[in-house]
């Protein structure tokens, strides 16, 4: 009688052990549908806010593409200003404009983009002096930052320090030089404009000097 009292007990002990381990994996596969549902979401939320910053640095691009264009200079002073006015209030409230994508690094990462962002500011702070050899030193950067095989020669130096960043700050950094590009050759072509103009166009652009 005991013997099988204690049986029974022991049954009902196993019995609900199974069934409270049953509900711990339907609890736990629940909470793992849950985790993979938000981290699909969480990638979508950071797509989105890469998207906005590119569309942001593009806008502020444009923006300033519009202040040194020919066209900014070929008009009077008075219709300049006005326009100079409004580009000027577009900058401002695209710079109010904050989104920011935190990036996981490790030390050596962390390291690898200071070095690039530094050599990058350096030939930024020599264009000026020579754009013809910045455009040519820009171009080789560009082609260290692309997988297929470029047209160009490559910067190999630049190259061993981006391929030490984090992927997503070697998008960044190749976007960036980008951008560099297209400034430079937009300054090369206001450049030749105001070149090849004739004497008169020059005094007309200059507000009408004799």
């Amino acid at each position: 009688m005991a013997q099988a009292k204690i049986q029974a007990k022991m049954g009902e002990s196993l019995s609900s052990k199974f069934s409270r381990t049953l509900s711990m994996a339907d609890r736990s596969g629940r909470l793992v549908d849950s985790l993979d549902q938000l981290e699909t979401r969480v990638e979508a939320l950071r797509e989105t806010a890469t998207a906005i910053e590119q569309e942001k640095e593009s806008i502020l691009e444009m923006i300033q593409s519009v202040q040194n264009s020919q066209e900014m200079r070929s008009i009077c002073a008075g219709e300049r200003e006005e326009l100079t006015l409004t580009a000027n209030r577009l900058m401002g409230r695209t710079l109010a404009v904050e989104v920011s994508v935190g990036t996981p690094r490790n030390p050596q990462q962390q390291d690898a983009l200071r070095k690039a962002t530094s050599i990058i500011d350096e030939l930024v702070g020599k264009l000026l002096d020579d754009m013809d050899a910045g455009r040519r030193r820009l171009t080789a950067m560009h082609a260290a930052c692309v997988t297929e095989a470029p047209p160009c020669a490559v910067d190999q130096k630049f190259q061993a320090v981006v391929i030490g960043c984090a992927l997503e700050d070697q998008k960044r950094i190749k976007r960036r030089l980008e951008t560099l590009l297209r400034n430079v050759g937009n300054a090369e072509q206001t450049i030749k404009l105001m070149d090849n103009q004739k004497p008169d166009e020059r005094r007309d652009t200059n507000g009408g000097e004799q």
